[in-house]
């Protein structure tokens, strides 16, 4: 439909007649998220869009029969998608209006002086309910009891913030987030439909990802861990048999790999909590909380443990749904990552020293399955690997488990490390792994199965692969990272043993003996060949295309100097082998 005629017919303002041009417009774009033009009709068609919906928002401030409101509101989301044509819906007035229909207006056009919030806006559940007469006849519309009408309004909402900083500003300033966080304190309430429930979650993600003012509001104002947290454990329908373990109701005793899936809608409205919380939870691990903070997270970690031992419809959809939980379990508080180990053991539970492991477990294997996939390590990879290397630093139990599947005791020392298809094999190939932050990762978590024992790292890692770890946290020299851990028994097998006198260090494996390159020669020729050798290192330096490096006496790297070659040429120093950080080490898990 051409949009003049539309505008003109508009225009007439009988309801009949905009309800009728409106449907068939709405029929028409229904299935339009793209809006390119070509550059001649570009200003004009923005222009006539703009007045379009200028006209639909006069008519949500009057009086409307319920199937002309409804049309109007799915226009506006129609014209929404397109973020040259939100002009007209991001006033204040605007965005008031639509959440009003959205049911979640709580500040008044009226007393926003200047863009800033008055005092006399709602501040608590109490006078949201109650509610002022004058604020109910200068806001367009209270809560709408039409959920047609509120989720429209609801998405329209959420397009506009998509698109436009503007609109961001204003549905910050009108308080949205209050209206939105009262309307989900009713979350066992059947009344409303699952579309209300998943879009006033999914504006509530986008307030939070888009603004950090809100973020901190929701977290902090409105409790937003404690609600969000209920949000959560009614979507998935749980029950409690103890403080800190859960179960779906109805199924109390049965193993969690036989329980029925999680239905698609309870998956939906899951992974938007899951969502949210990141976004107001994002930097919790890298502060302290108190104990009823600590109280609090320990409760949610309960849930999103259950989360991570669920499934849902599709093991496409079930993977989507574990990377969000891991996600959110990477921003929780360290000391309250017991939560996963805490539920008793139970008939086909995975055990180790006493602790029911199905989570650090499930935790594994979601990693293997990311690593295995290979694709795009960094963003799909790295959130359960930081999880798993946490954990392990944290909790004894853990570490040995992890230890057990990932580095068990080494026999084969024919291989090298980085060859072969075992978890160990893999996660070794990433530590030179052309992404600094996924090598880094990789290093760490294996650093730590290891007690940051250096001597042990490069046991199972080959001195190469380990290098870049070590040279960062200067333990080339050798010793013990800062983790403090408990001691344990030797772990060493003989096939190790046997072979330990003869297992290159730099490789990490047993070498077929090589020919001496320098046999037959005279003292001279050797002399001349290590002179040529480093001539060639002078040279390669002073063009920059080298920069010798040496070890100083803190086992830190630095630059080596023409002088420091010039020294090494007539005073060469050997550094005799460290027996305090030799092969002799304790080997336990």
């Amino acid at each position: 439909m051409d949009l003049q005629v539309l505008i003109e017919q508009m225009e007439t303002g009988e309801q009949d007649t905009v309800l009728t041009v409106l449907q068939s417009f709405n029929k028409q774009m229904s299935q339009c998220f793209t809006f390119s033009r070509e550059e001649k009709m570009d200003r004009e068609e923005v222009k006539q869009q703009k007045h379009l919906g200028e006209l639909v928002m006069s008519f949500l401030n009057r009086e409307l029969q319920p199937p002309c409101l409804l049309t109007c509101l799915e226009t506006v989301r129609i014209l929404s998608r397109d973020k040259h044509g939100v002009d007209p819906f991001i006033s204040c007035s605007a965005m008031s209006t639509l959440a009003g229909y959205a049911g979640i207006a709580t500040v008044c056009p009226a007393t926003l002086v200047q863009g800033q919030p008055a005092e006399g806006h709602v501040d608590d559940e109490e006078e949201a309910a109650e509610g002022s007469s004058t604020m109910k006849e200068s806001c367009c519309a209270s809560e709408n009891p039409d959920q047609e009408v509120i989720v429209e309004a609801l998405k329209s909402i959420c397009n506009i913030l998509l698109h436009n900083e503007t609109g961001q500003v204003v549905a910050a300033e009108l308080q949205l987030i209050k209206g939105l966080a009262k309307r989900l304190k009713q979350s066992h309430n059947p009344t409303w439909t699952h579309e209300v429930r998943f879009f006033d979650l999914r504006l509530t993600f986008l307030l939070t990802a888009l603004r950090v003012d809100v973020r901190a509001q929701l977290a902090q104002e409105l409790h937003g861990i404690r609600l969000l947290g209920n949000q959560l454990d009614a979507a998935l329908g749980l029950s409690w048999p103890d403080r800190l373990e859960t179960a779906r109701a109805g199924f109390e005793g049965i193993p969690p790999d036989q329980l029925p899936p999680l239905s698609r809608q309870q998956t939906e409205l899951a992974m938007e909590i899951l969502k949210i919380l990141f976004n107001i939870t994002f930097d919790t691990n890298r502060r302290k909380v108190d104990e009823e903070e600590a109280a609090e997270y320990r409760h949610l970690g309960a849930i999103l443990r259950h989360c991570l031992m669920s499934q849902s419809d599709g093991e496409e959809r079930t993977e989507e749904f574990h990377s969000h939980t891991v996600n959110l379990l990477g921003n929780l508080p360290l000391p309250c990552l017991d939560v996963l180990l805490m539920p008793k053991v139970q008939q086909g539970s995975i055990e180790y020293m006493g602790v029911n492991m199905d989570a650090v477990n499930m935790l594994l294997d979601f990693t293997e399955k990311r690593l295995e996939r290979g694709h795009k390590l960094k963003e799909t990879l790295l959130p359960s690997l930081n999880l798993l290397t946490e954990s392990a630093r944290i909790h004894r139990e853990t570490r040995k488990f992890l230890r057990s599947k990932v580095l068990p005791p080494l026999r084969d020392v024919t291989h090298k490390p980085e060859v072969g298809d075992s978890l160990r094999n893999k996660i070794v190939r990433l530590m030179t792994h052309i992404d600094t932050d996924v090598k880094d990762c990789a290093a760490e978590f294996l650093f730590v199965l290891c007690k940051e024992s250096v001597s042990r790292f490069i046991k199972y890692t080959g001195y190469g692969n380990a290098a870049g770890l070590l040279a960062a946290r200067g333990l080339l020299r050798g010793g013990r990272g800062p983790g403090i851990y408990s001691e344990d028994e030797d772990s060493e097998t003989e096939e190790y043993r046997e072979a330990k006198s003869r297992i290159n260090p730099i490789t990490g494996v047993v070498e077929e003996e090589q020919p001496n390159p320098m046999e037959g020669m005279t003292e001279e020729q050797k002399e001349l060949e290590a002179m040529k050798l480093l001539n060639m290192f002078d040279k390669l330096s002073r063009t920059n295309v080298i920069q010798p490096m040496q070890l100083d006496m803190d086992g830190n790297m630095r630059e080596m100097t023409t002088k420091d070659l010039h020294k090494l040429t007539h005073n060469p120093v050997i550094q005799p082998e460290d027996p305090a950080h030799s092969d002799s080490e304790d080997e336990a898990q």
